[in-house]
Order: structure tokens, then sequence, then C-alpha cells
């Protein structure tokens, strides 16, 4: 998801969504645990999207 799709959102929606890119981070630190995961790139692609997401909702609950 990108910064524009995310800016549209509240800050439950975007709370909802660090959730989601949190779980499917862990998701992907199992499989490289277990040797399953093929493409490390997409741990940094998750955590990279993680951290925009926080900075995003650090945004929106100043802004209140």
């Amino acid at each position: 998801m990108n910064t524009t799709e995310l800016r549209q959102k509240d800050a439950d929606g975007v709370a909802t969504e660090v959730k989601a890119l949190q779980k499917a981070h862990f998701g992907l630190r199992m499989q490289k645990g277990t040797q399953q995961l093929t493409n490390t790139a997409t741990l940094s692609s998750t955590r990279r999207a993680i951290a925009r997401a926080k900075t995003i909702l650090a945004e929106k609950l100043a802004a209140k």
C-alpha cells in the first residue's frame, strides 16, 4: 500500500494496516527461520512499509 492510500484512511484504518503488516512480517520471519522463504527482499520491504505506516499514523495522531 502506498502513501497516498494510507493518507486517505483515518487513524483507525492506518492502525489496522500497521497490525496487518506486522503480522505479515512475523510470518515472513518464521518462513526465513525455517528456511522456506525464497525471496528475502520481502523482509526489508515489509519492514519499510511498517515504518511508513507508523510515520503516517503518528502524523495523524499529532494533528488531532
